[in-house]
């Protein structure tokens, strides 16, 4: 599915709803993560966030009578999507919530764009630099400078989450190419890949997460407020949210979707405020002004538009970008 094949121009109503519906699933989401974290560790919180997410996708797979791939050489790569995709941005920003507010992960989620677009065009070949996406990426980089407050010094807990949560956001810029020049033109749906990749994720994590932090805890013996933050961060960030970004796709056109990038942090920073009561400095919004202006030059935005593979608050998704975390 993509832009030539969708209409970018719908009646607003078509489509609205489900757009602000996803911009706010997606910029909830570090809400929940800063719940899940008060009492799970990080790979225990990624590994039953993506446990449900998983479980929730192939159920709608099996009521759309829909399949998993069947190729050895997708599922190949389907696992180092599922791991720079899924596991370690996830896992990361559970790191991160642990030393910087939830709202300020919402902001390094949506320095995702600025990140894959280098690597699109140096390391993958799926891209060209351009004078304007290369202003676009400067601007960028000065708006990561501000957010982080350079000029105050680095070091402390503050900066080193800070750094994990850009962590995540540069593996989504390792997956989204990798998926785009390796995946994305499979004869599989969306949904099956996506589906796929959420259940190797969740094997991954099943091995890795005992060896690093121990067995997980059983879930009855979580808070309500932890066990709902999961089952909303699985079952609705990462199942649920698959499905409206597709048909935000489908009815408004790749371009119109893409743009839910612009709003996550916003909702990230008014559901942090309202529900946590959290505060951010004054260079962090800032710095995340001029980060979006950045990746709104680089995407064409502010010009002529076109479709752009990124968007932020999920899995990267590898037949129906935007997808990323968030």
């Amino acid at each position: 599915m993509t832009a030539a094949t969708t209409p970018d121009r719908a009646a607003v109503r078509s489509w609205l709803p489900g757009f602000l519906a996803l911009a706010a699933i997606w910029g909830s989401s570090f809400l929940f993560i800063k719940v899940g974290i008060e009492e799970l560790h990080p790979l225990h919180l990624t590994l039953y966030r993506v446990a449900t997410g998983a479980v929730t996708l192939l159920v709608v797979l099996v009521v759309l009578r829909d399949r998993l791939p069947r190729e050895p050489r997708v599922w190949a790569h389907l696992f180092v999507v599922a791991a720079f995709g899924v596991a370690v941005p996830f896992t990361l920003f559970g790191f991160g919530e642990q030393r910087v507010e939830s709202m300020l992960a919402g902001i390094w989620n949506a320095t995702t764009p600025l990140i894959v677009l280098p690597l699109a065009v140096l390391v993958f070949r799926t891209e060209r630099l351009t004078v304007r996406r290369a202003v676009g990426l400067g601007l960028g980089f000065l708006g990561v400078l501000v957010v982080l407050g350079v000029w105050e010094g680095v070091g402390g807990a503050h900066f080193t989450g800070q750094l994990m949560c850009l962590g995540a956001a540069a593996c989504y810029g390792v997956a989204i190419p990798y998926q785009k020049k390796f995946i994305a033109g499979s004869s599989y749906s969306g949904l099956s890949l996506s589906a796929a990749q959420l259940l190797v994720a969740a094997l991954q994590l099943a091995v890795v997460a005992p060896l690093v932090a121990g067995a997980p805890p059983v879930p009855t013996g979580l808070s309500v407020e932890v066990v709902a933050s999961v089952l909303a961060l699985g079952a609705l960030g990462t199942g649920l949210a698959f499905v409206i970004n597709l048909r935000n796709i489908r009815v408004a056109g790749a371009s119109t979707a893409s743009t839910v990038t612009y709003l996550i942090p916003v909702f990230a920073v008014l559901v942090g405020a309202v529900v946590l009561d959290e505060r951010l400095n004054w260079h962090q919004p800032v710095g995340a002004l001029i980060v979006l202006l950045g990746v709104a030059v680089a995407q064409g935005l502010l010009g002529r538009r076109r479709p752009t593979p990124v968007s932020a608050g999920t899995p990267a998704v590898p037949a129906a970008e935007p997808a990323t975390h968030r």
